[in-house]
């Protein structure tokens, strides 16, 4: 079974939902960038004082800070023990600084599962969370951000032969089969 797996898709894909799904029925380290940000900060970490003071400032957090925080995660896992990245990268630079690093760490990827779903299903379900942030007009320029920052990366992962797309419709369980279908 391939356990180095990366999460892409749009926001409302259901990345974070099947991601921890996935990592407690198969012992996978999941490495949410957002989740490993807000740990760092709350144990107080070296980096986590720099990421929070950055955040503070609004300002988007470094290429090289959400790196050395994904490596220090890495460095804990066991040898041989699997993880599933859900965020990070979103654009080729970042996907080539982790090339790098995973190369390293002899940890490659093994399988990127690209999350697929049609926008009038993405923006209804993001509407559907009823946050206060989630009116119509944001969450199309979110998914356009995505498509413009990620769009290049699905290519850089087809290209490198390690993508597989998964229709991401239906219920929280047949989306899992779909992936669990890709693992074996």
């Amino acid at each position: 079974m391939k356990k180095r797996l990366l999460f892409l898709g749009p926001p409302g894909a259901g990345k974070g939902t099947q991601a921890q799904k996935l990592a407690s029925e198969h012992g996978l380290m999941h490495l949410s960038t957002g989740d490993l940000l807000r740990a760092e900060v709350a144990a107080g970490s070296a980096l986590g004082q720099e990421a929070e003071a950055v955040m503070a400032r609004g300002e988007l957090v470094s290429d090289a800070l959400v790196l050395a925080i994904v490596r220090s995660r890495l460095e804990q896992q066991p040898s041989g023990g699997g993880w599933l990245l859900d965020g990070f990268p979103r654009n080729v630079t970042q996907a080539d600084a982790l090339s790098a690093l995973l190369d390293e760490l002899h940890q490659q990827i093994e399988l990127v599962v690209l999350m697929e779903l049609e926008d009038a299903v993405l923006i209804q379900r993001l509407l559907s969370r009823g946050r206060s942030d989630d009116n119509e007009a944001v969450i199309r320029h979110r998914l356009q951000v995505y498509r413009d920052q990620t769009a290049p990366l699905i290519a850089y992962y087809r290209e490198a032969g390690l993508l597989q797309a998964v229709e991401a419709d239906g219920s929280v369980d047949a989306i899992a089969a779909r992936i669990e279908a890709l693992l074996s």
